[in-house]
This record gives structure tokens, C-alpha cells and sequence, in this order.
């Protein structure tokens, strides 16, 4: 998403990048990102909960007006519930997330797709 964000800003287009994961927005680095604590898949809220799912989108569209500096992560105050007991169990795995840790080197799909990004980067 941070690719697209940063070529659709080279176009004009104006972006912003709405994720849960905020190691992941770091790396990408899109020109603007908003961070809600939230599990991973839940980015706009939670589920069947429309109030919640405004909330999180009205929060992160004001990225749009108060995020100045290009790299910016606007951190929302959005919480997923009062305990957060949520977090304990996608640390241990016993949630059903078995993901190796990120891995920050690059990744691509075909021989071919290297090949393009390293050319695009000289």
C-alpha cells in the first residue's frame, strides 16, 4: 500500500494509509499513515460495529489536514476495549497467529519482479 500511496501522490493524489500494524507502516514509510492499536484485519474497526468503524475512519481522515511532514504515522486514539486482553493472546501465538517475525529484506514474487525494482532503484 505504500508503494501505490507514494505513486499516487506523484500523481497529485493526495493519500493516506490506515493500517495495525505499526512496525509494517514504519518500513513502508507511505507519505501518510494513520496507526489505530487495533488486532491485525481490523484496520477500520470493529466488526458489525458501525459507530466504532466511523470513528476510526473520521480519526484517521483528519491525517489529511493535521499531517505536515511527509513520514508522518498520526497514532489514533481509538481503543479496541478497555482491557486490552486482546494483545496478550496475539503475543503468545495461542490466538491462531502463527506468522514468522517480519523478515525486512526484500521479498518478490519472480526472479523477474527483483530484476525491475533494483533497475528502478539505480
Amino acid at each position: 500500500m505504500s508503494l501505490i500511496a507514494h505513486t499516487l501522490e506523484q500523481a497529485g493524489t493526495p493519500t493516506l494509509v490506515l493500517g495495525a500494524a505499526l512496525d509494517i507502516l514504519e518500513a513502508g514509510n507511505p507519505p501518510r499513515a494513520a496507526f489505530v492499536d487495533y488486532p491485525l484485519g481490523h484496520s477500520s474497526g470493529r466488526p458489525h460495529d458501525p459507530a466504532d468503524q466511523y470513528a476510526v475512519v473520521k480519526a484517521a481522515l483528519t491525517g489529511f489536514a493535521s499531517i505536515a511532514k511527509p513520514g508522518t504515522i498520526l497514532r489514533l486514539p481509538n481503543r479496541w476495549d478497555a482491557s486490552e486482553a486482546w494483545k496478550a493472546t496475539a503475543m503468545t501465538g495461542s490466538g491462531g497467529d502463527t506468522r514468522q517475525p517480519r523478515d525486512t529484506t526484500p521479498q518478490y514474487q519472480f526472479p523477474e519482479d527483483r530484476l525491475a525494482a533494483e533497475a528502478a532503484a539505480r
